[in-house]
Parts: C-alpha cells; sequence; structure tokens
C-alpha cells in the first residue's frame, strides 16, 4: 500500500517500531456521560468527560503508541499527551437519531478535517452504522459521506481511518443470537466494499465478525450463547481477513478484558491478519466507578494500577498476535 507522505507519517505516528497499532479509545461521548452521571449526580457533564479523557490520555494514552479522542471534549486530554504519541481525531458526533430510519452519522460541528490538521491530529476516524442490507437509499447517503470524508483527507494528507458498525435494519437485538448469525456476512460486506479505491480510506477498524461468547468452547463467560463452531468461527475470521487489501484493526466492542484478550489469540490462530487494535472500555471501563464516586486521587491511583495492567494485557497480546502492517 503507497501512501502519500503524510498519510504515511500518521499510519507511523500511531504505530510503535515495529508497525503495530497498540491504540486506546477515548471517544465516547454520550454512554460514558451517562455513566459518570450515574456515580455522581454533582458533576455536570461535559466536566465529567473532559476530566475523565484527561486522566485516561495522561496515564494511559502515554502507554499506548496513539490515543483516539473527540473534538468535542477532547482537546485538554490531547494535550497530556507526550509528543510521541499519535492522535487520532473522531470527526463523527456521537450516537445517531433514534427517531430517524436509517441510523444517518453526523459529522461534528465545529471542525472541519484541516483544523484537526492544523491542531496535531496524526489520523482521522469516522464511524458510521451500516447494514448492507438496510434500504438502498441510507447507505447510498453513507457512502456518499464516507467518500466525501475520503476527499477532505486526502486534500489535507491526513490518514483516514473508517470504523464501519454492524447493526440489523430489521430491529435486531446486537447482543443477540439471531443478529450474530448474520454479523460474519456484514464483516466481510465492509472489508471488501469499504477497501477499494474509490473511498479513499486507509485503514479499517473493524469488529471481530463473531463474538467469543458466541464461538462454542467459551462457555466461562457468563454471557455465553453459542451460534458457532470454532471451525465455523475461525473460517470467517480468515475470510474477512483475506476480503481487505488494507490494513485493519479490532475494536473491543464493550467485552471485558479477558475477552477481548482471548478475541485476539483467536483471531491468531484462524490466521486473521490484523495490525493491532483500538481498544477502549475493556481497558478503562471499570475506572468510572472510582472517578464518579471517590475523586481524583482514587481515580488516578485506578488508572496507575489496575487501568494500566488492563492495558498492558492487551499490549502483550497484541505483540503476540497481530501483523506488523508493513508486512
Amino acid at each position: 500500500m503507497k501512501l502519500t507522505p503524510g498519510k504515511q507519517r500518521g499510519l507511523e505516528l500511531i504505530s510503535d517500531d515495529d508497525h503495530i497499532v497498540l491504540a486506546t479509545a477515548m471517544d465516547q461521548r454520550g454512554s460514558l456521560g451517562k455513566m459518570i452521571k450515574s456515580y455522581n449526580e454533582n458533576i455536570s457533564y461535559e466536566e465529567g468527560l473532559s476530566q475523565f479523557k484527561e486522566g485516561v490520555s495522561e496515564v494511559l494514552g502515554n502507554q499506548s503508541s496513539s490515543l483516539l479522542l473527540d473534538p468535542e471534549y477532547g482537546w485538554s486530554a490531547a494535550r497530556k499527551l507526550n509528543d510521541d504519541i499519535g492522535l487520532i481525531m473522531a470527526y463523527e458526533k456521537t450516537g445517531y437519531d433514534a427517531t430517524e430510519k436509517g441510523r444517518l452519522p453526523n459529522l461534528v460541528d465545529d471542525y472541519a478535517v484541516q483544523d484537526l490538521v492544523k491542531e496535531g491530529a496524526s489520523a482521522l476516524k469516522l464511524l458510521v452504522y451500516y447494514d448492507h442490507k438496510e434500504e438502498e437509499k441510507y447507505n447510498k447517503i453513507k457512502k456518499a459521506l464516507i467518500k466525501r470524508v475520503g476527499d477532505e483527507c486526502k486534500q489535507n494528507d491526513l490518514l483516514y481511518i473508517l470504523e464501519p458498525v454492524s447493526y440489523s435494519a430489521d430491529g435486531l437485538s446486537t447482543k443477540g443470537a439471531e443478529f450474530a448469525k448474520t454479523k460474519p456476512e456484514i464483516i466481510e460486506y465492509f472489508m471488501e466494499e469499504f477497501s477499494k479505491e474509490e473511498y479513499g480510506i486507509d485503514m479499517l477498524k473493524v469488529e471481530v465478525p463473531v463474538s467469543i461468547y458466541n464461538i462454542e468452547g467459551y462457555d466461562q463467560y457468563d454471557n455465553y450463547e453459542p451460534v458457532f463452531s470454532k471451525e465455523k468461527a475461525a473460517s470467517y475470521y480468515l475470510s474477512c481477513s483475506e476480503k481487505s487489501r488494507l490494513p485493519f484493526i479490532y475494536l473491543s466492542g464493550g467485552v471485558t478484558n479477558e475477552q477481548f484478550i482471548e478475541t485476539l489469540h483467536f483471531a491468531k490462530e484462524a490466521k486473521a491478519e490484523f495490525s493491532g487494535s483500538l481498544c477502549g472500555r475493556a481497558i478503562w471501563k471499570d475506572g468510572v466507578q472510582p472517578f464518579g464516586e471517590q475523586g481524583k486521587k482514587a481515580y488516578y491511583q485506578w488508572l496507575e494500577t489496575t487501568g494500566s495492567s488492563n492495558l498492558n494485557k492487551v499490549k502483550k497480546a497484541i505483540k503476540e498476535t497481530a501483523t506488523p502492517w508493513s508486512i
């Protein structure tokens, strides 16, 4: 994959020296704000998000190869990063309008790509909810938006990471077994479609095709609901990997730290050639309680102990399982 100088520099900045992405995700907004409020009613939404992100950035971001933040609440956190840590900025608003069909994405209000570049972003990330079986008029809008952002990134020579997130246009719960049966096909579509040059994407951030708790044999997990055999699940991991012409990284998707690490090893055994991860909640989710209930000192203590331990477990697993993007 031949990149322009700015995009190549961005790829190197978000990766470690071995060309593996060991990134921490901290661009959560709506869901994180609600979690903080559930532990502390007195803290304002904006203050809670900004302060939580600052802690993750200062302690965990500086132990990662890069940190994903959002331009709405993340700039004070970005300033806590050391110069050698890559900064990935989200370009979409959080969530989607639940009153409208199609889960159409919105871009952040106050920043264009050139502004993010000026502020020091190494890469841009765009999340789009996508079901390839959704009504075509909605998917046409989404594809046009993805291409527009691709053009903006080309014009500003900024690395472009797309995060297509699966859902069911038919209303199936994304946590249920029925949806799990359809998910591999959706992820295969993502890998093939969004690898096409017309979108201008440089890297994909994707879900695994089969969650670890939907694979037979992993009954140690409370949410165990087997849908596929190990052999069948492994075949989906491999086929998704083979369909992408771009380097791709896995997101943690809200699973536990233990489950994500198990997932990475399963992917490696299945011969999926992923180039790292952007892992968020599996690292820092349990830090919300001390942050909300006990304040900054207890929160930083949690980050420096349990949070750092969670991060180091993921980093170790990534180093053991990922394939460098330069290969």
